[in-house]
């Protein structure tokens, strides 16, 4: 079973741009981000006559996640527990059934700039529910994929130059430390157990601005996280990078796992 994350940053923009990484890439289940549409606005007719199962969790403009899915999809909940007053979409779960069934949570961790302040206070408390529900999850024995757009630079070979960053909300001390904490339950973090001992990279998302696609200035902040029943299933993992060098792309590139699932 392959299961991908790709913040895509605008559907309605980045239409073409998906589904020709999707028929070229064939993954089982993609997690979505930052989809910036309500519900109704989501392009599901066209996934649909795909192939596509679609569920979405929309916000007009803003945020905003989906899972779209080549097999069927259960238990679908929308929204991260623990406050209920939090109305930004951000997270959404489903159990996607192969070989075994398959626990999928997929997020778009808030940026939390400027820091200090409140935006920086909500991605540090929306953190905290994420670190409590991530148990739960664990819990449940299943193989579990946690992922998607964090928001969170873990290590300075995460990022090409971390001396630009050390201000930043995705890559303050206390932002690393909550992943950490998250981490440290017992999550294997996909990408980097491919290479432990990389000195650099591989990264995730390349900015718009100055130029950072071809100096190559990116970093790593899209991740998949992966319960002990999911790692022991791990077969490959990856990072499409040439999809940023494309027409109109996104600022992210897909991230993916392959479980033998």
């Amino acid at each position: 079973m392959k299961i991908a994350t790709f913040n895509i940053n605008g559907i309605r923009a980045r239409l073409p741009a998906l589904t020709d990484w999707l028929a070229e890439a064939a993954p089982d289940l993609v997690v979505l981000q930052e989809i910036k549409t309500v519900d109704e606005g989501f392009p599901v007719e066209h996934f649909s006559d795909l192939g596509w199962n679609v569920v979405t969790h929309g916000q007009k403009s803003f945020n905003g996640v989906a899972i779209l899915s080549r097999l069927p999809l259960e238990d679908v909940t929308r929204g991260l527990p623990g406050d209920e007053t939090d109305e930004q979409a951000r997270y959404i779960e489903a159990t996607v059934v192969g070989q075994v069934a398959v626990r999928v949570a997929g997020l778009y961790l808030p940026n939390g700039n400027p820091a200090p302040g409140p935006k920086y206070d909500y991605k540090l408390a929306w953190m905290e529910r994420l670190r409590q529900h991530a148990l739960t999850l664990l819990a449940t024995e299943m193989p579990v994929v946690l992922t998607g757009d964090f928001n969170v630079i873990p290590e300075p070979r995460d990022a090409a130059h971390p001396e630009q960053w050390v201000n930043d909300a995705l890559f303050l001390p206390e932002s690393r430390a909550a992943l950490r904490r998250i981490e440290f339950q017992g999550w294997t973090d996909a990408i980097r157990i491919r290479d432990p001992y990389a000195k650099r990279g591989p990264f995730t998302f390349w900015d718009f601005q100055a130029g950072a696609w071809p100096r190559d200035n990116g970093i790593r902040i899209d991740h998949m996280l992966l319960s002990p029943q999911a790692a022991d299933r791990l077969r490959d993992a990856g990072v499409d990078r040439e999809v940023r060098g494309r027409e109109k792309p996104s600022d992210h590139v897909p991230v993916w796992v392959e479980l033998d699932a």
